[in-house]
């Protein structure tokens, strides 16, 4: 069903081919479209993945969006999306030659995961360009491809280790090169612990002292944590999460503004658009409006039939 004349999101559970190790795929783009083909899945509709996917172009040409913004992909480009966030492909994908990589979360743990940022749902995109020929980051990939090919032959978890940890590489290289934060610095437990209360309650409070008083830390320690983590204080943290789910709402939904606002936890209508008109120079209404003629809702490339 067509909200405002965008698609309305649909969450995207990983469903796993038969026969594939537990928790991470690799192929190619002719074999995504023959995927969602056979899942009964247009590949070109808005999603919400609830998995983490890297994208990798090695010819041609790949348009994409998330949350809002364009990407163009060329030969040597990467782009990480990480759960949550809301994407479509926006050219035609059998013209693109390349990898994708999902993993779920949790596959990778301790220093990896946090070196790398892989748990952390606000992370700025960046897309990465690398030489297809000599970079680190394809050699990685092609190992990474090699290991998994052989899967079918020797499960076992020596081998599902041995992904793991290329897989492992292949992400702390993205993040030291992709990502506008810190990626070399280790994220304090308290930024941890602050993003996943601000990811489970946004829709109840946006008062930072409400989120330190439920996890023990004063408001003085979660600004400093998140500052350090991602450069700017925990009340616009919190704000920037807010809208990000406002703009989500306005744009895939037909909800009235007032619901939207009821849903993000404001008391009225007007306490909501005020918000939004600070922070974006538009009423909730005329962002919709506006957006209801960008490109983040039309696709250019050709659907996949069921």
């Amino acid at each position: 069903m067509v909200k405002n004349g965008h698609p309305e999101i649909a969450t995207l559970p990983y469903r796993a081919d038969v026969g594939v190790p537990p928790g991470v795929e690799v192929f190619d783009f002719r074999r995504l479209v023959a995927r969602a083909a056979g899942h009964g899945v247009d590949p070109y509709h808005v999603r919400r993945p609830e998995f983490h996917k890297l994208i990798a172009v090695r010819a041609g040409s790949l348009r994409c969006s998330v949350d809002f913004t364009d990407y163009e992909l060329g030969p040597g480009g990467w782009l990480w999306i990480r759960p949550g966030q809301v994407h479509r492909y926006d050219s035609e994908l059998r013209g693109v030659r390349g990898r994708l990589v999902l993993f779920v979360p949790g596959f990778l743990g301790g220093a990896t995961a946090e070196i790398a940022g892989v748990d952390r749902a606000g992370r700025r995109l960046t897309p990465v360009s690398a030489d297809v020929g000599t970079d680190t980051l394809w050699r990685v990939l092609e190992l990474l491809e090699h290991e998994y090919a052989g899967w079918r032959d020797r499960p076992s978890d020596a081998q599902l280790e041995v992904l793991r940890n290329l897989l492992a590489v292949l992400v702390v290289r993205l993040a030291e090169r992709g990502s506008e934060d810190r990626p070399a610095e280790r994220v304090s437990e308290t930024f941890t612990r602050f993003q996943a209360a601000v990811e489970q309650g946004f829709g109840r409070t946006h008062r930072v002292e409400d989120f330190a008083g439920q996890l023990g830390y004063s408001v003085r320690t979660l600004t400093r944590a998140t500052q350090t983590a991602v450069g700017f204080g925990a009340k616009r943290f919190i704000d920037e999460r807010v809208l990000l789910e406002a703009k989500r709402l306005l744009v895939h939904t037909d909800k009235p503004v007032a619901a939207v606002a009821r849903q993000l936890g404001f008391p009225g209508a007007g306490v909501f658009t005020k918000f939004f008109r600070q922070r974006t120079e538009q009423t909730p209404m005329e962002f919709r409006v506006h957006s209801g003629s960008a490109d983040f809702g039309s696709s250019s490339g050709t659907p996949a039939s069921p």
